[in-house]
Formats: structure tokens, C-alpha cells, sequence
């Protein structure tokens, strides 16, 4: 966080405690503002949302707590104007996870307040900003407030899956979120679709694997392991017992290109740069796996010497995205593309 604001010209400082599952990053009101609208939530890597902090709500013993919302709001009208939609949320902790159910009985009441004050619409406007009010605890809530552009259609930023019952493993969860989080809605028709050509490197079992059939493509399954009988039915798959980074494609017709292999994270961000200079596909999508220490700046430097190379060899505007996703424990997953020539 602090290395990004500070390419913004703000220099701030964050504060967190273990295990509390979010950060406050301390500035002046007004670049708390900016930030909030230039500051694009895709460029930070570990975090899943962000909103502009307008004041903490104390909230023990009180029994109308909305108007308690209401007088940290009403100040700042100005700043958001009139709200689009609220968000009563939680840290994504086990204490704070069990007012789940309180956020939103709570968030009915509050809704009807917020709009009798006229600080927020009628109807959900997808456009305007969006309130959010987070309960740390019981008695402890933060308030603030997010533009359209700039902010996660997930509660928390969590893309919340159910493990289908014919996956080969886990790990399916983590492409079927990647998906979500990197190909907009309005672009998922277009971009991930029936008919289209895969490639899995490292596929076995065949977790990623699933998500490409589940949708529809005809996928090549490179591992000299054994993959799921039930994939291998499909007569979608078509298993190549080869070494994931020997193997390219015979013509250059592959859409997507995934990659979930425990390798070293500087070689597989080599190969899958090498894949799109090269022409072997068109989007990617792989994870590269954390060292134990100094996370950011590791991550840091492998996106540097991605990025590096595709402007040094690459001929065309390229997209870059990465993001410690929910379903992802010791890794980032990475998304890259050749952007359309406007």
C-alpha cells in the first residue's frame, strides 16, 4: 500500500495488528480522497477491497446505531455525495465472521435511515458510490465510503465457491476465482467461452483442468501424470505426457494457457512470458508460489521482470494483473494478456 501511494505523491503509513485481516493506511483526509479514485484496486496484489475511511463508529451500549452511522456520514456528504449502495461487512476473521448474520439484519434498518437523510438512494445505483460500514466487533464499527469504479462486486472482496463434487482436487477453486476476478462480467462471454483452445501446464489431476471443460473448451493436458478418468470422458482433454516447460503447441491457436506447477516462480513467469512473445496464445493465467519472507517485494520483482520483457520484445499493449486470491494459500496468481488494438 505504501509503495503504491507513494507513486501517487502520497506518503502515509499503515497500521494493522496480527490476525486482524485488515489495514488502515493513515493520510490527510484529502489524500485519503485521491487515493480512493486513483489508486486502482487491481493494482494491489493482497488486497480484496478498499474503501476511503471517514471515522470510527464506538457503538457499546447504544441502542439506535444508525444514527451513530449517520453523524460520521453527515459531515462528509460533500465528499461522496449521494451514495448509490451500502455494504455492511465484516473482516474476514472468525470472530468478526460470526456477526455475519447481524450485518445483515442490521443493514435493513440502516438502509431506511440513510435514506431518509438523504445519503443514500432509493434504488441501488450502480454508478454512484458505495457506503461501507465494517464491524470489527460488536462495539466497534469503521466507516467509510468506495466509487463504483474502484471497488470489488464481492462482499469483502471474497469470491465464495462451492467445491463441485466431479473435481479432481482443490485447486479448481483457484482458477474458477481467477475467472471471476480477472475477466470482467461484461467480458466473460466474449473472452471465456464454448469452443475455445486451452492448455494446462502441470495439469494433474486436473483441477484447472475442470474449470476449462466446465466451460466449455477443448483443452490439452500437459503431465506425465495421471488425469481424471471423468475428464479424460468428456472427449474435451487431450492428455500430453510431456514436461510442461518443453512442451508448445503444434499450431497457434490456443486462447488460454494455464499454469498451477511447483516451480520455481521466476522460471514459470519466463515460460508464460515466452508463450505470449512467441504467439502460443492469448491470455494466461498461472500462479507463482511465495518465498516465506518479504512477499511483496518478491512479487514485486518477478511481475518487474515480466513486464520488462513484454515491453522490451513484446510488439503490442499488454494487460498485467496479479492478486493473492481467497482460494490461494502460499502463492499469487498472475493474469496476462495482449490488449486489442483500439
Amino acid at each position: 500500500m505504501q509503495d503504491k501511494t507513494a507513486e501517487l505523491g502520497v506518503y502515509g503509513y499503515c497500521q494493522t495488528q496480527p490476525d486482524q485481516a485488515y489495514v488502515t493506511y493513515n493520510c490527510q483526509h484529502e489524500e485519503a480522497e485521491h487515493i480512493a479514485r486513483k489508486l486502482s484496486l487491481k493494482d494491489l496484489v493482497f488486497a480484496r477491497e478498499m474503501f476511503a475511511l471517514l471515522g470510527p463508529v464506538k457503538l457499546a451500549g447504544i441502542e439506535d446505531r444508525a444514527s451513530e452511522v449517520i453523524d460520521v456520514l453527515k459531515p462528509h456528504r460533500e465528499t461522496f455525495g449521494l451514495a448509490g449502495e451500502l455494504r455492511v461487512e465484516t473482516p474476514d476473521t472468525n470472530e468478526a465472521n460470526q456477526l455475519s448474520k447481524f450485518c445483515r439484519k442490521f443493514s435493513v434498518p440502516l438502509r431506511q435511515a440513510l435514506r431518509k437523510e438523504e445519503l443514500l438512494s432509493n434504488k441501488p445505483l450502480a454508478k454512484r458510490p458505495m457506503l461501507h460500514v465494517l464491524f470489527v466487533n460488536s462495539a466497534h464499527a469503521l466507516v467509510g465510503y468506495s466509487y463504483s469504479y474502484n471497488q470489488t462486486v464481492h462482499e469483502g472482496g471474497i469470491v465464495r465457491l462451492r467445491m463441485p463434487k466431479e473435481a479432481p482436487s482443490r485447486s479448481t477453486l483457484k482458477l474458477d476465482e481467477a475467472f471471476q476476478v480477472f475477466v470482467p462480467e461484461n467480458e466473460q462471454e466474449k473472452r471465456v467461452h464454448s469452443g475455445m483452445k486451452a492448455v494446462d501446464l502441470g495439469a494433474a489431476p486436473g483441477g484447472w483442468t475442470y474449470q476449462l471443460v466446465r466451460r466449455g473448451m477443448m483443452v490439452q493436458a500437459v503431465d506425465n501424470g495421471p488425469m481424471a478418468e471423468s475428464l479424460m470422458e468428456t472427449g474435451q482433454v487431450k492428455h500430453i505426457k510431456e514436461d510442461g516447460f518443453k512442451f508448445r503447441p503444434k499450431r497457434k491457436n490456443i486462447n488460454w494457457l494455464v499454469c498451477d506447477m511447483v516451480e520455481k516462480p521466476a522460471r514459470v513467469g519466463e515460460l508464460m512470458t515466452s508463450w505470449l512473445l512467441e504467439g502460443d496464445c492469448e491470455e494466461a493465467i498461472f500462479n507463482l508460489k511465495l518465498p516465506m519472507r518479504q512477499r511483496y517485494a518478491a512479487v514485486k520483482e518477478y511481475l518487474s521482470q515480466i513486464t520488462d520483457k513484454l515491453q522490451t520484445e513484446g510488439t503490442k499493449p499488454f494487460e498485467i494483473q496479479a492478486k493473492h486470491l481467497y482460494h490461494d494459500r502460499e502463492e499469487v496468481t498472475v493474469h496476462l494478456r495482449w490488449l486489442p488494438r483500439s
